[in-house]
């Protein structure tokens, strides 16, 4: 185990002709030891070059990486006491399992033949895949080729696991059920561990905390429940959680929120980390807004439902501000903005439905629209009540 750093590192890669693209800009950023983070990001955002970097397959054109405190910026891959996992498994297609797992250890370390049968068939008992030791990967399921490059991995004893998108080649459920096993099995091991995915479901369930990057910068870094509740910034807050949570464009007019279809006023509270701001965007995550019987308070607001996605145990609603001409099969009208409500999936509701939506304050979110930067945020200790829904 170890601890990791990443001390202002850049990389500049330069085109044919001489203009340079950064992929990774000016990233700090501490994994303590023992602890499982996840880099998260959309693709292209930089993550998998961050983590080649740490491997030692792309070198690093600023700042320092550092295993327990020691640089290892021009340190080989095959020195750094780095185990890492490929999105594609890279199982050598002519060696049986059991020579894969060995590979590793037979060409890095100095132990006997009996120590690394001893270390390959233990991982693999550990892994339960000792049944398939003499199977080539071609006679495995993709399930039992990842068991098998996450094997490869477990065998050296790492300082640090590196882990690239390892499960999505995988189906939804099998992706599920090793999600799991990865969580369980790092726990077991205590091995340092970066994750990089651009699945933010993985993210929020698997990290103890999350990095989120973005063009190649670093936005946040925190807890899956810190990150969520209170995102620094628009991208974050677009970026964690699915459905998305919802954006207006307002103006702050005398203590009131002013918007294209609402006017939403705010306590002394809330305003006061925004006075100085008159051009915002309000957010709400569309698990906080309500659906009410009959409007009651200045959040209260009249809507029409557009599209209603059944989930099972939840229904995704898209709703709209107007509510001008609509047919008995059709929504709100095309032009009409929309916005998402999750309800109960025991909760009917239909296209065209007339309802009335509930946005409480203590729920709302405020950014600063030209910065993006998060001015106002709902508090964690009342928002963990009420859990994202993932």
């Amino acid at each position: 185990m170890a601890k990791t750093e990443l001390d202002h590192v850049t990389k500049r890669y330069t085109e044919r002709d001489g203009s340079e693209i950064v992929a990774v800009d000016d990233v700090s950023l501490t994994i303590e030891d023992g602890e499982f983070l996840v880099l998260v990001g959309p693709s292209g955002c930089g993550k998998s070059t961050t983590l080649r970097m740490v491997a030692g397959l792309e070198t690093v054109t600023d700042g320092e990486i550092r295993l327990d405190g020691r640089v290892i910026n021009d340190l080989p891959a095959r020195d750094r006491e780095i185990a890492m996992v490929f999105q594609s498994y890279a199982l050598y297609p002519h060696m049986t399992v059991r020579e894969n797992m060995a590979f590793g250890l037979e060409e890095a370390t100095d132990l006997s033949d009996a120590e690394i049968a001893d270390r390959v068939e233990g991982t693999a008992e550990m892994m339960d895949i000792d049944r398939l030791l003499d199977r080539t990967p071609s006679d495995l399921s993709g399930g039992q080729q990842q068991r098998v490059a996450l094997g490869r991995a477990i065998v050296r004893d790492p300082a640090v696991f590196l882990l690239d998108e390892p499960l999505s080649n995988l189906d939804a459920k099998l992706r599920g059920q090793m999600r799991t096993e990865l969580q369980r099995l790092q726990a077991d091991l205590g091995t340092t561990t970066i994750y990089v995915t651009h699945d933010q479901t993985e993210a929020m369930t698997m990290g103890d905390r999350i990095a989120i990057l973005d063009d190649g910068r670093l936005q946040q870094v925190g807890t899956p429940l810190e990150c969520y509740h209170e995102p620094a910034n628009l991208f974050v807050a677009g970026f964690v959680g699915e459905p998305p949570m919802n954006f207006f464009e307002v103006d702050l007019e005398n203590g009131t929120l002013v918007g294209q279809q609402f006017e939403y006023p705010l306590s002394e509270r809330t305003l006061a980390d925004v006075r100085d701001h008159d051009r915002l965007v309000l957010g709400v995550r569309p698990e906080a807004v309500e659906l009410v019987a009959d409007a009651e308070t200045p959040r209260d607001f009249r809507a029409t439902v557009d599209v209603v996605e059944p989930m099972g145990n939840e229904n995704t609603v898209y709703l709209a501000f107007d509510a001008g001409d609509v047919s008995e099969t059709a929504g709100a009208s095309a032009d009409a903005e929309t916005f998402v409500v999750t309800v109960s999936g025991m909760r009917r509701v239909e296209a065209g439905q007339q309802v009335v939506v509930r946005i409480p304050e203590d729920a709302i979110h405020l950014f600063d629209r030209e910065t993006g930067e998060a001015l106002h945020n709902r508090e964690l200790e009342t928002a963990e009540a009420a859990p994202p829904n993932f």
